[in-house]
């Protein structure tokens, strides 16, 4: 992963915004791995019921020990994410303690209905990163809507193959997706540095 030319933007809250952030091998693994699939139902959230266990929420990819051997360059991917030298990099950027933190990486395939209301990410996710992979050719407008406190948009992070953004969570970090039209997929991975445990912790040598 290289981050060597982040653009920090302030408005309407603080992120950060990247292109050509990794390598062609690992944005094919990330466009041809196959997500469960099946019958899917939008409400809004990206766990379709608020608690990851509905009909959606069955239907993720979360990269752990038990199948990884099957994602070698996203697990390469999540290893960078754990190294001292990267995560202490992220905490300088964001200002914020990452040392007892955990990688949480999951493979994103959104299908035609999906939507998400604004919203602010959860307490326990201290950094989210999204990098988005878009070999259907899918409309730039599908990025992540930035909204003010009024929930009106403001920005609209561009939907372009190997490019995303990061930003760490607070009290006026409002995004989300309005209803838009995804002719077949919006793929794309979600990583996040988190304070839950997962299989993949930061390697703190303290």
């Amino acid at each position: 992963m290289n981050l060597d030319n982040i653009q920090y933007c302030d408005l309407p809250f603080k992120h950060w915004e990247f292109k050509n952030c990794i390598d062609d091998l690992t944005l094919k693994e990330i466009s041809n791995c196959s997500i469960p699939d099946g019958e899917r139902a939008y409400d809004g959230t990206r766990a379709a019921d608020h608690t990851g266990l509905g009909k959606d929420g069955k239907l993720r990819l979360f990269i752990t020990k038990d199948n990884a051997t099957h994602f070698p360059y996203l697990t390469k991917l999540i290893n960078k994410m754990q190294s001292y030298e990267f995560f202490i990099k992220m905490s300088s950027i964001l200002k914020k303690d990452l040392s007892n933190s955990y990688v949480r990486l999951e493979v994103i395939g959104d299908k035609k209905g999906f939507w998400l209301k604004p919203h602010k990410d959860i307490i326990e996710k201290l950094m989210t990163m999204m990098i988005w992979s878009n070999p259907y050719l899918e409309s730039e407008n599908l990025g992540t809507d930035l909204y003010d406190d009024d929930f009106k948009i403001v920005k609209t992070i561009k939907y372009q193959h190997n490019s995303g953004y990061f930003f760490s969570s607070g009290k006026d970090t409002w995004h989300g997706l309005e209803l838009k039209e995804i002719k077949k997929e919006r793929r794309c991975i979600q990583i996040n540095y988190v304070s839950f445990e997962t299989d993949w912790p930061v390697n703190n040598p303290t």
